[in-house]
């Protein structure tokens, strides 16, 4: 989760909403990704999608069931998706997301069981840590908006 916070920090820097997320195969880290949107223009680049695509990559195959999924804040619906599809064997998150969260803070398709064997779910680590980040991102992005307005 560590390396995940890592992301969300460089997230940050570069003007990227501050979410972090790394896939492992055991003891090894296959990718390490933030949030991508704004540099993409891509409505999908959430890290949680960056860090599978460069996962399944580096294994060259889709399904990640021998994988874990850790990511600062709890996964959207399209990405709590994405880790049911990708049949992974479990997923770590920092921060709850009730407003949008996929893993019960508003939604909880990680547990649909329609989707085939449910992931190993933990959410809660490092939570306070992940939380302060995006408090951070946010209330720059408002004194920025207060500027321009004012």
């Amino acid at each position: 989760m560590r390396l995940a916070l890592q992301a969300a920090q460089q997230a940050l820097q570069e003007g990227e909403v501050p979410v972090g997320a790394v896939v492992t195969q055991g003891r090894q880290v296959l990718s390490v990704a933030y949030n991508l949107r704004e540099q993409q223009s891509d409505p999908t680049a959430h890290a949680e999608m960056v860090a599978l695509r460069k996962a399944a990559q580096e294994l060259q195959r889709w399904r990640l069931q021998d994988c874990w999924l850790w990511v600062t804040l709890e996964p959207c619906p399209m990405c709590a998706t994405a880790v049911r599809l990708a049949q992974m064997e479990g997923l770590f998150y920092g921060a709850q997301d009730p407003r949008i969260g996929g893993c019960g803070g508003w939604i909880d398709v990680i547990h649909e069981t329609a989707l085939g064997p449910i992931p190993q779910v933990r959410g809660g680590l490092l939570a306070e840590e992940a939380a302060s980040v995006l408090q951070l991102f946010f209330a720059q992005l408002r004194t920025q908006q207060a500027r321009r307005d004012g």
